[in-house]
């Protein structure tokens, strides 16, 4: 009896395992990956706006240069700690 208890939960996990990645499966990619890009994009944006003279600035992670209205970014370091953009550069006057 202690057998056939062990087989009957052993095969509810199995079923209950299965139906969790089927529903998993289900998932949209747009739900299912965060964009922390958009996020990033939308406060460089607004950086640049509030600082329409600043050339190059950074975030003590990355480190950015201003072309045409668009900052061109390096890759961020590893183990930064990521503090507000200041400017570093801005336009000669």
């Amino acid at each position: 009896m202690r057998q056939l208890s062990f087989r009957v939960t052993l095969c509810l996990v199995i079923a209950v395992a299965g139906m969790v990645t089927a529903h998993a499966a289900d998932i949209p990619i747009e739900e299912a990956v965060p964009k922390p890009r958009q996020i990033e994009n939308a406060s460089l944006q607004d950086f640049i706006k509030a600082n329409p003279d600043c050339l190059e600035f950074t975030d003590q992670c990355s480190h950015c240069v201003v072309l045409n209205g668009v900052a061109e970014c390096s890759t961020a370091e590893i183990a930064c700690v990521k503090r507000e953009n200041h400017c570093t550069r801005r336009v000669a006057n």
